[in-house]
């Protein structure tokens, strides 16, 4: 395991989307968040593919990644991810080609096999549901063929995308990815920040199935996992409080925009929706400076993580910058 202080930060983003604001705040938000990634030395902002969500505005997933590499210049900018059975593999051959011909060397393309919607959504998205998560191995061959140098590829062509290095990243939140990347040698991200229950056993399923490939010939894990830090403990947990009221939206099936942080979560959920939040956001560090550099350490030595992508979901702008602030300070 890479020391501590080597193991890169990377941000996750989902552009959310405050109340009271639009999507064009968010994403105003969004590119000022990257640019100062940029200058703590965060090593990619990845931003999610959702579709349906008040309060999510990244469902063109790659229209704001050209966003943000647009107003940055160093840092990788990349999906985490596209949700590949909404898509044809031709198309986003195409997206990402086109990124990495204006942005060389800088994007990535994080895959994931689930709708990131409900099931009307997601029909509306594909006009059926005959692309099913069960062919994402063959789309994602299709999809790998577009970005090989033309010869015994398809006939159909991606262009741009043709003959491009665009790096491919496997996402799960259970076992299926894990495995996938493993046989292919691909790296793997673990989306910790909302499926904590299944890390440990996908990291070492994905580990455990490696085979070296031409692009890795040692497995890397990249962990997600919730921060939310401030100047002190109780601050920390009150803004948490944001976090832990959308989570409790969907679960009552009205998920909204991003609410301002509460005193108290007393009276606002009930026992099960408590019980089913924490557990969800178990992959959470809340606290101080000193508290997020202590459990940001032991959290890398548990996962044996090669890297960790950050979520932080927090109401105040200057606060959630405060919070990645600490966060990339915490080695």
């Amino acid at each position: 395991m890479k020391p501590f202080k080597d193991i890169p930060l990377s941000i996750l983003d989902l552009s959310p989307i405050r109340e009271g604001d639009s999507a064009a705040d968010a994403f105003r938000r969004t590119l000022d968040l990257a640019q100062h990634a940029e200058r703590w030395g965060y090593h990619r902002y990845w931003l999610a593919e959702h579709h349906g969500m008040p309060g999510i505005a990244s469902a063109a997933t790659a229209v704001v990644i050209g966003h943000v590499a647009g107003g940055t210049s160093t840092i990788r900018v990349g999906a985490g991810g596209i949700m590949l059975p909404n898509h044809a593999p031709l198309v986003i051959a195409e997206q990402f080609g086109t990124l990495e011909s204006l942005y060389p060397g800088r994007i990535d393309l994080g895959l994931g096999r689930a709708p990131g919607s409900n099931q009307l959504t997601a029909r509306a998205l594909r006009r059926s549901l005959h692309s099913e998560a069960d062919e994402f191995p063959q789309q994602l061959a299709e999809l790998r063929a577009y970005f090989k140098p033309r010869g015994d590829g398809p006939r159909v062509r991606a262009v741009p995308g043709e003959g491009l290095d665009v790096p491919i990243w496997l996402l799960g939140s259970s076992d299926f990815s894990a495995q996938l990347a493993g046989h292919l040698g691909l790296p793997f991200a673990f989306a910790g920040q909302f499926s904590p229950a299944y890390m440990q056993a996908a990291l070492h399923l994905y580990r455990q199935c490696f085979q070296p490939s031409g692009v890795l010939d040692k497995p890397y894990a990249m962990v997600g996992l919730n921060i939310v830090a401030a100047d002190t403990e109780q601050e920390a947990r009150r803004l948490l409080t944001t976090h832990q009221q959308m989570h409790v939206n969907l679960i009552r099936g009205v998920p909204g925009k991003m609410p301002p942080p509460v005193d108290s979560m007393d009276g606002r959920w009930s026992p099960m929706e408590q019980a089913s939040v924490e557990a969800t956001l178990r992959a959470s560090i809340v606290g101080d400076p000193e508290t997020v550099r202590r459990q940001l350490q032991a959290f890398a030595e548990e996962t044996q993580a090669d890297e960790l992508i950050v979520n932080t979901m927090i109401h105040d702008h200057a606060a959630r910058l405060r919070s990645y602030e600490i966060t990339a300070q915490a080695r």
